[in-house]
Parts: C-alpha cells; sequence; structure tokens
C-alpha cells in the first residue's frame, strides 16, 4: 500500500512542489529571515542532494525518503528567498530608504488616470530623487491622486513630473476586522501616496513610456468608447465593460453588492470564467477547419495569441493572468499530443505565478480560482452521477447545475473567510447568469469586430443592452429576497482549516465509503463546533467602545454582549457601501446585532456599568461650572470651537479621542495642547480607530 500511495504521487510531481514553495513563501513572510540564513540553508542542500550521488545504488534507494525531503526543502527555502527578493522594501533603491521630508521626486505615470468624486487617480514609479543636490535612481511606486479644477490636459499614461508636495504613507483604517490595506499595496510596491494641487508639480518634458502598454492602453479606450457608444444605459455600459475588459470604475456600487450578494460577482470579475468562454469560441471555430493539416500547428499558436492579448488588454490583472497561464500549460500538452492531467496542470500553472510573484498566494481571488477548478475537477462527475436523466436537454442542464454544486465545495470555507457571507441562492443565480454573461460577452465581441458598420453596431448594441438589463433586473430581484445572502458569518483561519479537514474527509466517505474518513471528519467537525462555541461564549461577555476611521465622519458603536448602539453620521445609516466597507467588518468580527437600547445617553453622555463617555460636537455648549464633571472618556467630532484648556476647567477626564469627522490642522492644534498640559489623546484619523473594553 505504501508503494501504491508513493507512485500515484508520482503523477503529480508539480503539487508535492508546489506544496514545498507555498510552505517557503508562509515562512519567509511572517518569519522575515535573513536572506544570508536562506542562502547559506540552500547551499547546504545542494550539497547533501549532490553528496548522494557518491553513496551506493543500494544505500540512496533505502535513502530515496530523504533525498526527496532535501529536494522539498530546497523548493521551499526557493520559496523564502522569492518573497525576500519580491518584497521591495529589501531592494537597495527603494525609495524610502532614501526619502527626506522636502525631497523632490521624480515620477513616471505608469497608467491613465481615473476619475474618482474629487480627484483623478493614477499609479506612478518613483524615479529619482534629490541627494546631496544630486539625483539618485530609486525604485518603488506610489499613488498620486491629482485635485480635480488643476489638472493640465496633457497628464496621462507615460508623463513625467517634478513633485515638491510630502509623501504620506499608506495606512490601515485601524477599523477591527477592515481590510489590510497597506499590505495589498505593499505586494504591488506601492509604500505612498501623494495629493497634488497645481503648485505641488511640475509637468516633465517628454514622455517615459512602453510601447507595448501604449497600444494595449490605446484599445482599451478604445473598446470603451465603443461600448459606450452604442450600448445604452450607464449601469449597462458599466457592466458591459467590467465584463469583457475587467474595467470597474464605471460599474455601479449598488449593483456590485447585489451581484456579491447572489454569487455571481465572478461575472463582473474578470476573470478564468471570461478566459474559458473565449478559449471555447475558439476551439469551436476551428472544428470547422480540422481537415487542414496545417491547422493543428496554427491553432494553438493563435488560441494563445488571442488569449494572451485578451488577457493584457485586461490588464494582465492576477484573476486573468493565471487562467492565461494555466491555458497555455493545457494548450501546449494538447500541442505535444499527451493527455493533460489536470491537477498537475493546475499546480504547473499556481507554481509559475508564485514565483513569478508570491504574493499572489494572498490575493482572495487567486485562491478561490483555484479551489473551484480543483473542486470541479474533483467531484462534478460524482455529483452528476447523483441523477441519471435519459433527456439530452435535462440532461444538459443537470450537467451545469453539477458544475456550479462541484466548484462551491472547496469555495465555501474560502468565501465565509474572506467575505464573511453565503449567497444562499448561488444555483439559481449562477444558473441564469453565467450562460448569459456567454453570450453577452460574445455579443460584445462582435460588437466590436462590425463596429465600423455604424446601423449594425447599434442594432448590436440595443440587443446586448436589453441583454445586460434583464441579467441586472434578475440580480437585483434575487438580492432583494429574504435570505438571499447568510451574512455575519465569521471564522478564524483555524477554524477554515478545520471545515476543510470536516468537509474533505466527508467527500472521502461519500465517494469511497470508507469508515476511517466518517469518522475522520465527525472528528474535524466536533472541533470547528467546540471552536465555535467558544467564540459565542466570549461574545455574550464583551463590552466595547469603538470609534471608527471613517473619513470626515463620525461613527461609533457601543458593544455590550450580542448587541450594539450605533451612534454617528446618519449618511452611515443611508449609505449601504459606506457602512459595509467601514462598519460592518467589524460588527461581522464581534457577531452584533442592532439594538437600540443598549446604551442610555443623557444629556451627551453615555454611562455603561462603571464608565462614562462624554460625546462632544459642534452644537455642544461648554457652560461654566463651579465643580468640575467627572468623565472617563471625551470623544470631540464635528469640529467643535473649543480649547483643551477650557475642557480640562470643566472636566476631569482620563483620554480625549479626535475622531475623524475633525480636520487634520485642529487635531494637530488640540495634540499640541494636549501634550503641554500632559494629557492622554487618541486622533483616529492618524493612529485608527480607537477600540476600548469597557
Amino acid at each position: 500500500m505504501p508503494f501504491a500511495k508513493a507512485h500515484k504521487l508520482k503523477k503529480y510531481p508539480f503539487v508535492r512542489l508546489l506544496a514545498a514553495l507555498v510552505a517557503g513563501i508562509i515562512l519567509q513572510w511572517y518569519l522575515q529571515l535573513q536572506v544570508i540564513v536562506l542562502l547559506i540553508s540552500a547551499a547546504t542542500c545542494i550539497i547533501i542532494l549532490i553528496l548522494f550521488f557518491f553513496f551506493p545504488f543500494e544505500k540512496r534507494f533505502s535513502f530515496r525518503w530523504l533525498q526527496g525531503l532535501f529536494i522539498l526543502l530546497l523548493f521551499a527555502l526557493s520559496g523564502s528567498v522569492i518573497t525576500y527578493t519580491n518584497d521591495i522594501r529589501h531592494k537597495t533603491g527603494w525609495v524610502d530608504n532614501y526619502y527626506k521630508p522636502g525631497d523632490s521626486i521624480i515620477i513616471t505615470l505608469e497608467e491613465p488616470l481615473t476619475e474618482k468624486n474629487n480627484s483623478y487617480k493614477a499609479l506612478a514609479s518613483v524615479n529619482a530623487i534629490t541627494q546631496s543636490g544630486g539625483w539618485k535612481n530609486t525604485a518603488g511606486k506610489i499613488l498620486v491622486y491629482f485635485k480635480k479644477d488643476s489638472l493640465p490636459p496633457e497628464l496621462g499614461y507615460g508623463s513625467k513630473l517634478l513633485l515638491h508636495k510630502l509623501l504620506q504613507p499608506i495606512t490601515n483604517s485601524g477599523n477591527p476586522g477592515a481590510f489590510d490595506y497597506n499590505r495589498y499595496c505593499l505586494f504591488q510596491d506601492i509604500t505612498a501616496q501623494v495629493f497634488l494641487k497645481e503648485n505641488d508639480y511640475m509637468v516633465l518634458p517628454g514622455e517615459n513610456t512602453n510601447w507595448l502598454w501604449q497600444k494595449l492602453f490605446a484599445i482599451r479606450n478604445s473598446t470603451i468608447k465603443t461600448l459606450q457608444q452604442y450600448i445604452p444605459g450607464e449601469k449597462e455600459q458599466g457592466v458591459a465593460e467590467a465584463l469583457l475588459i475587467g474595467y470597474r470604475d464605471d460599474l455601479d456600487k449598488e449593483l456590485v453588492q447585489a451581484y456579491s450578494n447572489t454569487g455571481v460577482v465572478h461575472i463582473i470579475a474578470i476573470s478564468g470564467l471570461h478566459l474559458g468562454m473565449i478559449y471555447t469560441l475558439m476551439l469551436a471555430v476551428f472544428s470547422y477547419f480540422k481537415r487542414l493539416r496545417f491547422i493543428k500547428w496554427i491553432q494553438p499558436i493563435i488560441i494563445l495569441l488571442v488569449l494572451w492579448t485578451f488577457t493584457m488588454i485586461a490588464g494582465a490583472v492576477p484573476s486573468i493572468l493565471r487562467s492565461a497561464v494555466m491555458f497555455t500549460f493545457i494548450v501546449f500538452g494538447e500541442m505535444a499530443g499527451r493527455k493533460t492531467n489536470i491537477y498537475n496542470t493546475l499546480a504547473a500553472s499556481a507554481f509559475c505565478l508564485l514565483v513569478l510573484n508570491p504574493f499572489m498566494l494572498w490575493d482572495v481571488g487567486f485562491l478561490l480560482s483555484y479551489a473551484a477548478v480543483a473542486s470541479i475537477a474533483m467531484f462534478m462527475k460524482p455529483v452528476k452521477n447523483w441523477f441519471y436523466i435519459k433527456n439530452k436537454w435535462l440532461d444538459k442542464i443537470w450537467s451545469l447545475t453539477s458544475v456550479t454544486i462541484a466548484a462551491q465545495i472547496f469555495t465555501i470555507p474560502i468565501v465565509v473567510f474572506y467575505f464573511h457571507q453565503f449567497p444562499n441562492f448561488f444555483l439559481v443565480t449562477n444558473f441564469i447568469a453565467v450562460p448569459l454573461s456567454g453570450l453577452i460577452l460574445y455579443g460584445e465581441i462582435l460588437l466590436l469586430i462590425i463596429s465600423f458598420i455604424g446601423g449594425l453596431a447599434k442594432f448590436i448594441g440595443l440587443i446586448l443592452g436589453f441583454l445586460i438589463t434583464a441579467m441586472n433586473v434578475f440580480i437585483e430581484y434575487i438580492n432583494s429576497l429574504s435570505f438571499a445572502v447568510w451574512n455575519n458569518l465569521q471564522i478564524t483561519v483555524l477554524q477554515t482549516w478545520m471545515l476543510y479537514g470536516c468537509i474533505a474527509a466527508a467527500c472521502i466517505w461519500l465517494m469511497q465509503k470508507s469508515p476511517k474518513a466518517f469518522v475522520i471528519s465527525l472528528s474535524f467537525l466536533t472541533c470547528f463546533t467546540a471552536l465555535i462555541i467558544k467564540d459565542l461564549l466570549q461574545r455574550n461577555n464583551q463590552q466595547k467602545l469603538i470609534v471608527y476611521n471613517v473619513p470626515k465622519q463620525t461613527a461609533i458603536d457601543i458593544l455590550q454582549g450580542s448587541s450594539y448602539q450605533f451612534t454617528g453620521d446618519s449618511i452611515l445609516l443611508q449609505d449601504g457601501f459606506l457602512r459595509n466597507f467601514h462598519l460592518k467588518p467589524s460588527r461581522t468580527l464581534y457577531h452584533v446585532t442592532p439594538n437600540v437600547n443598549t446604551a442610555v445617553i443623557d444629556n451627551n453622555i453615555i454611562q455603561i456599568n462603571h464608565t462614562s463617555i462624554l460625546l462632544l460636537n459642534n452644537n455642544f455648549q461648554l457652560q461654566p461650572t463651579e465643580n468640575k464633571i467627572p468623565v472617563d472618556i471625551i470623544i470631540i467630532s464635528g469640529n467643535p470651537k473649543i480649547y483643551i484648556s477650557q475642557l480640562q476647567q470643566a472636566f476631569t477626564f482620563k483620554q480625549l479621542i479626535f475622531d475623524s469627522s475633525n480636520p487634520l490642522w485642529k487635531t494637530g492644534l488640540w495634540k499640541k495642547d494636549c501634550d503641554s498640559l500632559h494629557l492622554r489623546f487618541h486622533s483616529v484619523a492618524q493612529q485608527g480607530a480607537f477600540v476600548m473594553d469597557l
């Protein structure tokens, strides 16, 4: 039996190598080992592997497991070295190693400007920085925001700028459970941001462009203009742009939330689904030319050319790049006349992508894509075999349904861990939306091909607009149904692995009728349940004050047990996007639901147990008193006209909190006063959300 298992593992060499590489990447990121340690360890492994060749054949055979172990260890160390070298902080030319406040820098815009509500945004590379009267070449990227009313018309991809403005570090909001934006930017070599007005920069002569990217940006802009010209409706245009080339800046935020809640966000988040549709279309086209001898040589070249061109036009984002790599492996395998092993192909493509960029391992789209494909490959046939259907068309419908069910098996833990929700109607929405989106995608490609024929293009655009409207209406209707989404799910990393163990063992039990697998699955489920119960018990005893970091807004939650009371600006109650982005992650993390009777506010003072909190805003009138009023916490919001010395004369308090609704210049003045008076303070906008146990 052990020999049989080893023989099976030999069919999947890249699976083993991928596991070792992933282990090395994770080890390096969390332990931050020195490169000299990694290189010495790798050199030791290589020496030991060389020494194996001098052993007698019998000895080598007996210790082949040890040789394999050192090979895997070498790949793990390689993963650590790759992670170290890809970390911008370890590069000698990194701009942060030299930049000092007051320095001037030269940057190049790496993409066309994107319009935001109050500014234009672009990614820029830092080329040089002033140092000792000269210029020092540097590496790294920054986010640049231009004020709308001061933007020169000639700015665009490749523009070179001389900046005189102080760079600001990219920081997280500090809100509990919030997305780690700082790490996300770091993985893309972005470590700073700057907000520019008219006098903060100067446009330098010449451009620094790459002809390929320039051409691709031009194609993307032309594609967007064509779609906007012929497809009616702003919502429909936004969906069309996202579906075809992954351009999401014109998408309606509420519509995106509806797609996410119903489990079909992958339709508008360009991914392997779109590339698979194009691959299928290309195979169908070439099937008409099978008899031509030279087709078998031309077909893979044209297919790969089309797939990679589409990938580049879509911005080569990780979600589609990994699919392009996977399809490349499949095409080359078929070209060589060998039947590809899907698990080995998946592992090989993931291996190549992680060697290129190890930080893709933290990309949720990367995890979901590979989990979904592996899940389909493993479970589609067993699920399809649940029912035997004679009718041809009903069988095709069930085949599509079985693919959707199979894809969910390995993706459920990831969805719950990252998004804290589960779309209960995913079968219905995928069954309708996926084929419909495929039809729309093919229609958009046809529209681009015949765009020079105005009348026909307009007719195709009207049909596409109708189809997209129908899809949007369907998705929004499903989203409006009660229990459309199971919200506020929260599991830890350990609980996620327990859930995976339970699912994997249960699948083995069902497919192989193994009693041992059933016991293992039950054990994982027991551990998972025990951890959930532990979290619930802790939740029932929690009491917290949270002052959220929401730009220019006041947002405060008082948590007691499983309930919270919100105090703050009404826009956070009305705007679902702001609420979901800033407040929902925290409430999901602590498993709380709204309860207006959590705390009582009397004369702007909240009293909870033995803690008193004063809410001081621009409507608060400071009345003269003979005796100081004792409070524990004072939260200042709305930019009131007060002095810290006045507060000290009227109140005795332990700490001041300046929330994000106060302007930074005013907060700076208050902080200086606090320092001079030796008072404790916390600036939410600069230090992140304030969280305190009550």
